[in-house]
């Protein structure tokens, strides 16, 4: 099979039409969580493979297609991207939806975390060496607790020759807390792992490995403490055996609520541990009809009734993820929330925000909002669909509708973007959007040629449009293109899909964009007389300069007597030294900031004065005033919030004292965090989001907004 997406049509179980779930309770959306490496897409191949929707384990599946073509590229693709992966078992369709392991890919993870209803966490068996979970996934594990997403954990790569099963459950148990418990222990002959044994169910009968009852005793312990059942706990502390079925309900009761956190550990390769995990996922992990769903609202904002995961409900969807196919067009992930999506019915698309390639910022504008392709007050559409499809990877499987609580691809839906609504025409809706983290690192970018960049600005809007995670800048100052992405990952995914789309780009330092004002007072004339035979020119305006506070803007004044400028042409000086201020008074054009002008006098002509004539001497005016009084350069200064683990407290203090940063204050951000508050030159931050993730191994988030100008080193 090729590359590219392949929409197959037809009949039987594999390959083709998909027979689509008609009740919810028989869905389970659940996405995969994990480090790069820790095994989610071979666990995924090895389930699919097990419940027979693929002919073998080991077939590649990226965020675009399932395909045995050159692997090491493909499986280079799918680390960046979210695909879906459908398979059947005990007649509940399972959704399983693999994210990447990169952290500059939390866009893809938020997207599965919104189209899911419970987490799997994949920890590699080696893990447990180093006693630790890796830093991003505790970050992500939180971040389910937050919500309370059902969580379970897979202790993956098994047959590894560094796992650790034992040590690496102990860590799994330290990170994550006290709800997390194995169901299984491993059974071994010598160091080969033979199967599992169920601590519940004793079973199989005579293998029990060293240690199982006391890990018996702490699960059903664990369970009893979660029971609505007050009565169970004095029982089992009076001896009594609890019953099976009553410790299963139990179990599956704790899961589904978010409060209890079974451990499964699996072999993808041998295939043992499949079955446990499968009875996990659709016994303990809820339905659709159980999750929250998100607020929605009409599209003008006026209020609506919670939605419920009912087919017969009003229709609300979401595209979880966009992708462009050269063959088949745009392709679009959707999740029902409510309602059913029916092949050749008008849905209504509708978005908080167009995201599109800016048209140039202003140099006025400052870095406030520098972040382009925001709220632009929505875009609504009505678009005919033509067919519905199960997705497998990029494998699409025309099915006859998808009813709430389902995942399914839509195709050639030509207006629709990462986090649109799709709702009925007739009963358009919008649904609450998810939160993203800012992008933090700026790439400037710039076209070779002409033809160049018109293929970047075509291409931009595409990836734009498909990723909510990158941003746009245009700077009319510096004159750059910046695109502000998640790390150098997604930077360089990004070059390579300009590049793809036919745009020879190139890279450049990013321009950090100064400021400048008066050093000292002085008193200056802005002079502007021209006379050249017919009607002139004639202003003159004698104006006083001084630098103001750091922050305090630009004020204008008047103390003009006897009519020396009459009054009308009063507002005239101020424009132009309005727009003066904003061309710039030093050699280097960088806008002023922080002065006062105050007019004090001037001449003016009964014939030549005019209003074009005073606005052009009063930026003389202040054209003369930087030469009178010198320039100070100013640079732009963030505040800049880090959220770092305490471990990682002096690295991170010794880092912002390093990048000139000064600290304003840490305040304790949860258990074994600091929020570390401080001011920092915009210059040095431009490769932070990079460096602070290698000094805390990713375990330190940060946001930034703009704070203040200052002077610039060697400026005073």
């Amino acid at each position: 099979m090729s590359g590219r997406a392949a929409v197959v049509k037809e009949s039987g179980q594999r390959g083709g039409r998909s027979a689509a779930p008609t009740d919810p309770a028989r869905i389970r959306n659940v996405v995969l969580v994990g480090p790069s490496g820790s095994g989610k897409t071979t666990l995924v191949e090895a389930l699919l493979a097990h419940t027979g929707a693929i002919a073998r384990a080991g077939t590649v599946l990226d965020g675009t297609t399932i395909c045995d073509h050159d692997p090491a590229a493909v499986r280079q693709q799918r680390s960046v991207g979210l695909a879906v992966a459908p398979l059947l078992h005990e007649d509940t369709k399972i959704n399983l939806i693999d994210t990447p392991g990169y952290g500059d890919f939390v866009g893809e993870l938020r997207a599965g975390l919104r189209a899911a209803d419970a987490a799997l966490f994949v920890v590699p068996a080696s893990e447990g060496r180093e006693g630790v979970i890796d830093p991003a996934t505790v970050a992500q594990w939180e971040e389910c607790a937050a919500v309370g997403m059902p969580r379970a954990v897979v202790v993956a790569r098994c047959d590894h020759a560094r796992a650790d099963l034992e040590a690496t459950i102990s860590a799994c148990r330290q990170s994550f807390g006290d709800g997390v418990a194995p169901l299984y222990l491993p059974r071994r002959d010598g160091e080969q792992l033979t199967g599992l044994y169920g601590l519940l169910s004793r079973t199989p009968d005579g293998q029990a490995p060293s240690g199982a009852e006391d890990a018996r005793s702490s699960l059903i312990e664990g369970i009893i403490e979660q029971s609505e059942d007050e009565t169970l706990m004095e029982r089992y502390l009076a001896g009594e055996e609890i019953e099976l079925p009553t410790l299963i309900d139990d179990l599956e009761t704790a899961v589904a609520r978010g409060a209890f956190h079974p451990v499964v550990p699996v072999c993808a390769t041998s295939g043992i541990g499949c079955d446990a995990l499968l009875e996990v996922l659709v016994g303990g992990f809820p339905s659709p009809l159980e999750h929250p769903l998100p607020r929605v609202t009409g599209i003008d904002g006026s209020a609506h009734p919670p939605l419920t995961a009912d087919p017969d409900g009003p229709l609300a969807a979401e595209v979880v993820r966009t992708a462009a196919d050269a063959y088949v067009g745009r392709v679009s992930l959707v999740r029902v929330f409510s309602g059913t999506l029916r092949p050749e019915s008008t849905v209504h698309v509708s978005g908080h925000h167009h995201v599109a390639v800016p048209e140039p910022r202003s140099a006025a504008d400052d870095r406030d909002g520098a972040h382009e392709g925001g709220d632009d007050g929505g875009h609504d559409t009505d678009e005919r669909l033509a067919h519905v499809y199960a997705p497998l990877g990029s494998t699409l499987r025309e099915v006859d509708a998808c009813i709430a609580g389902d995942i399914c691809a839509l195709t050639k839906l030509g207006s629709a973007e990462t986090g649109d609504t799709v709702s009925a025409a007739e009963h358009p809706l919008l649904l609450s959007c998810w939160n993203l983290p800012d992008p933090l690192l700026p790439v400037a970018i710039v076209a070779r040629t002409r033809g160049d960049e018109d293929a970047m600005v075509k291409t931009l809007a595409k990836i734009v449009a498909a990723d909510p995670t990158l941003h746009l800048e245009r700077n009319q100052e510096t004159h750059q293109t910046v695109l502000w992405c998640m790390g150098e990952a997604h930077a360089d995914v990004v070059l390579s899909r300009l590049r793809a789309g036919g745009a020879d780009v190139d890279t450049e330092p990013v321009r950090v964009p100064m400021r400048a004002t008066i050093a000292k007072p002085a008193r200056v004339t802005g002079r502007h007389v021209k006379q050249s035979g017919g009607h002139g020119q004639y202003a003159v305006c004698h104006v006083e300069f001084e630098p103001l506070p750091r922050g305090a803007g630009f004020e204008f004044r008047s103390r003009v007597v006897g009519g020396s400028v009459p009054t009308q042409f009063v507002p005239s000086v101020e424009k132009g030294i309005r727009a003066q201020l904003v061309r710039g008074i030093s050699d280097e054009h960088h806008p002023a900031v922080d002065l006062r002008a105050v007019l004090v006098d001037g001449k003016a002509h009964s014939v030549d004065s005019s209003d074009a004539a005073f606005q052009t001497a009063g930026a003389l005016a202040l054209r003369e005033a930087a030469v009178a009084c010198g320039t100070v350069l100013l640079e732009p200064f963030d505040e800049v919030s880090v959220r770092v683990p305490d471990e990682h407290l002096g690295a991170v203090l010794g880092d912002l004292s390093g990048r000139r940063g000064r600290v304003l204050g840490t305040d304790v951000a949860g258990v074994g965090r600091t929020l570390v508050q401080a001011e920092v030159p915009c210059a040095e931050l431009l490769r932070y989001a990079v460096d602070l993730r290698a000094l805390t191994a990713g375990a330190a988030t940060f946001t930034r907004r703009f704070a203040r100008y200052d002077v610039a080193p060697g400026a005073d």
